[in-house]
This record gives structure tokens, C-alpha cells and sequence, in this order.
């Protein structure tokens, strides 16, 4: 797991406050909450000791929603992938207050480690199988999770936002040509016509390994809810796969082979429907290079608005995953790694030509 926050550096006192205004928690003890182990991006989370149970608590809404609206939808989106047996069970609403001005949700604490890559890909294929199979909700019931007319749209409205940052980036000329090129290529891609019917399931969306935990039994339980919609289930198998995805948690830190990627699909596929798998092949390797295009301009976004003490004393990462991070994204816009990964569909002979 990522380096331990120390108790004493964090105040439980807001979120002890919030939760004794339920009633099941009026008589809960000051020292019956602790740092759950790490601090994630957007959140805090907190052990509740002996109860099984874990407050997650926004610090920030990575799609900037209102802090009511944030709440509502991770809330929505636990309870739509909780019948998939692999997602943790939601048991509160903790809503915005005084103490918890972005409230907080109370969810089951899933006790186990990081995947370890390669080995844990069937796994981790088992889990998005699960999320992937529900049964899709009527449009109109799909709210509030996110359900696209055009989602292919979206994901493009996603990389331009980001894509602004690029100038700002530090990033060198031709790392910026190539993703320039990348860019023209999505837009072109994305509003030509002639696409073929993209499925649509519920999908996790921000599926990369380390947002996922291995139990002692070897199962696979995404625990980050927080951007859960229905579009099309190719996005996840992609950036549960792509470098910029496997190296990203310091835990995890691994680059996948082509055979090795290429038998994450075949295991993922082979178990599906027919129908789905049919209609999957097409968008398999266009959403594994719209997706990279997605994380490598997050990553451009990230720098800029991470840059300073202000930016990284806001987040709170421990020093550990700081350094990692900072690593990683100077990886990420290497001229050297953006050309290696875009080999994979401007040469072939990547995850998507091994079956």
C-alpha cells in the first residue's frame, strides 16, 4: 500500500462530528476513526476500526460538480455497481454540513492489497466483466450517472479541455508535435460518419489497476466510484491496460507486455456474450488510443495545476506518491515513451493484432 498517513496528521474531529449526527454512530469514540492507509486524489478516507466500514470524503470534485450534486452522484453510482459483487457496498450518506462541507459517504472497507501486474489481470478482467454485465437501465432511469447521446463526444470535449494545458505542459517540441498529431487524429476520428453501434454498459471509467484491491480469495473489488457512467466498456479495458495507466500507483508501477495485454483481452472477451463481444472488436484499439490521449492530457492539466507548494499541499499526497507522480508524467511526455506507445497503432503489431 501507499506510505501510511500519520495519525496525528490528520484532524478526525469534522468527520467524528458529521457522523455522530447519525444515530447508529451518537456514541462513537474519538479513536474509532484512523487514516485508512493513503490519501487518494480527490479524497480522504478514514477507517472506522472494528466496524468494517470506511468514510470516503471529497476534497475535491475532479469533474467540478457542486458539492451536493459530487455526493449524490458517487452515491448513485455505488448503488448501481454494488449488485456486481465487486465494488464496495454503500451503507450512508454523510450530505454537505458545517463539519463536511463536501459531505462524506460511508461505504464497506474491502481489506486487501494493490494488483500485482501481470498476475492479477484475470482478476481484474473478472471485475469489469461483473460491472459490465448489469443490466442497462432505461435512458431515462440512467440519471444521475453520466449516459452520453454522443460519447464519443465526450470523451473528445475531455481531451480538448485538457489539451489547453498542453502549451503551459513543460513538455518538449516534439513530444507536443506527436501529441498535436494525436489530437487531429481524434478529431477527425470521432465526427467521421460511418462508425459502427458502440455498446453501452455501465462502465467504471477510471479503471487504471491501482484504484482497484485484491482480497485474500484473489477477487478483484474497484473501490473508486467517483466517475462511473454508462458509455462504452472498451474505455475500461484500456485504461486498466495502457502505460500510462499501470505505471501510474507507485504500488503497482508496471509495464505490461503486448502478449500480456493481449491475454487480458482474450480472457475479458472470451467470457462475455457473443453480442457484446461482437460488438466490442471494432472500438478495442480506437478507444485504447482516444483513452491514452485522455490520460496523457490529463497529465498536461495535472502539471500545470499541481504546480507549486500551493497545488501539492492541496492534494496532500505523501511525499512517496508525489515523487512517483512527478516521475511518471515527465515519463509520460518523453518524445522516447510517447513514440513507443504510439507504435501500437501506427505500426501494429501491439495487444490488438495478438487476438
Amino acid at each position: 500500500m501507499r506510505d501510511r498517513i500519520p495519525a496525528d496528521a490528520f484532524d478526525v474531529t469534522p468527520a467524528l462530528a458529521a457522523l455522530r449526527a447519525l444515530p447508529a454512530f451518537r456514541n462513537l469514540a474519538p479513536d474509532a476513526l484512523e487514516p485508512a492507509g493513503f490519501a487518494g486524489m480527490a479524497h480522504d478516507h478514514l477507517r472506522l476500526k472494528g466496524l468494517g466500514l470506511v468514510l470516503r470524503i471529497p476534497r475535491v470534485s475532479q469533474w467540478a460538480l457542486p458539492a451536493a450534486v459530487n455526493l449524490a452522484y458517487q452515491a448513485a453510482a455505488f448503488r448501481r455497481a454494488a449488485p456486481s459483487g465487486h465494488t464496495p457496498r454503500l451503507y450512508a450518506v454523510l450530505p454537505p454540513s458545517e463539519p463536511l462541507p463536501m459531505g462524506a459517504l460511508l461505504v464497506e472497507e474491502i481489506v486487501g492489497r494493490k494488483p500485482r501486474l501481470p498476475d492479477d489481470l484475470p482478476a481484474l478482467a473478472a471485475c469489469l466483466r461483473a460491472v459490465h454485465g448489469l443490466p442497462l437501465p432505461h435512458p431515462q432511469e440512467r440519471r444521475p450517472l453520466l449516459s452520453p447521446d454522443d460519447p464519443l463526444g465526450h470523451v473528445l470535449r475531455t481531451i480538448e479541455t485538457q489539451a489547453t494545458f498542453l502549451g503551459r505542459a513543460g513538455r518538449a517540441d516534439e513530444a507536443e508535435a506527436m501529441l498535436r498529431e494525436e489530437l487531429a487524429w481524434a478529431r477527425h476520428f470521432v465526427t467521421a460518419a460511418g462508425h459502427p453501434p458502440a455498446p453501452t454498459t455501465l462502465i467504471l471509467t477510471d479503471s487504471h489497476p491501482g484504484n482497484f484491491v485484491i482480497d485474500a480469495a484473489g477477487k478483484a473489488h474497484f473501490v473508486d466510484l467517483e466517475k462511473a457512467m454508462y458509455a462504452n466498456p472498451a474505455i475500461d479495458l484500456a485504461h486498466a491496460t495502457l502505460y500510462t495507466s499501470t505505471r501510474f500507483d507507485p504500488d503497482i508501477d508496471t509495464a505490461l507486455t503486448a502478449e500480456e495485454t493481449a491475454a487480458f483481452y482474450r480472457d475479458y472477451l472470451g467470457r462475455i456474450g457473443i453480442e457484446l463481444r461482437e460488438a466490442l472488436r471494432p472500438w478495442l484499439l480506437p478507444l485504447r488510443r482516444l483513452v491514452w490521449l485522455r490520460t496523457t492530457t490529463w497529465c498536461a492539466k495535472w502539471r500545470v495545476e499541481s504546480a507549486g507548494t500551493d497545488g501539492w499541499s492541496r492534494l496532500r499526497l505523501d511525499p512517496r506518491t508525489r515523487v512517483h507522480t512527478e516521475a511518471c508524467i515527465a515519463d509520460f511526455f518523453a518524445p522516447a515513451t510517447i513514440a513507443r506507445i504510439r507504435a501500437e497503432w501506427l505500426q501494429g503489431g501491439g495487444p490488438m493484432s495478438l487476438g
